[in-house]
């Protein structure tokens, strides 16, 4: 007799990196809650490189993920104490 040992295939990768399952996404009206920031001065510093960039949802729809907008304010806190400015 043969003893046949079978293993299961690796399951594949999923289509989609799987986020933070407490992550959520926010829309411009809340960024600029959160952040004490006006619009135009939301978009200026994504137009610098300084702010997260938005997300498209489809159509004409954007959002920003939560986690990035944290760590932007994180990062700020942290600069303060080092003199950088955005």
């Amino acid at each position: 007799m043969h003893n046949i040992s079978v293993s299961a295939p690796a399951p594949a990768a999923p289509l989609f990196p799987i986020p933070n399952q407490h992550e959520r996404f926010l829309r411009l009206p809340e960024v600029m809650h959160l952040c004490g920031l006006s619009r135009s001065t939301i978009y200026d510093l994504i137009s610098r490189d300084a702010f997260p960039k938005q997300i498209p949802l489809g159509g004409k729809n954007v959002a920003w993920a939560q986690s990035e907008v944290s760590a932007w304010m994180a990062d700020r806190i942290s600069a303060r104490g080092r003199g950088c400015d955005a």
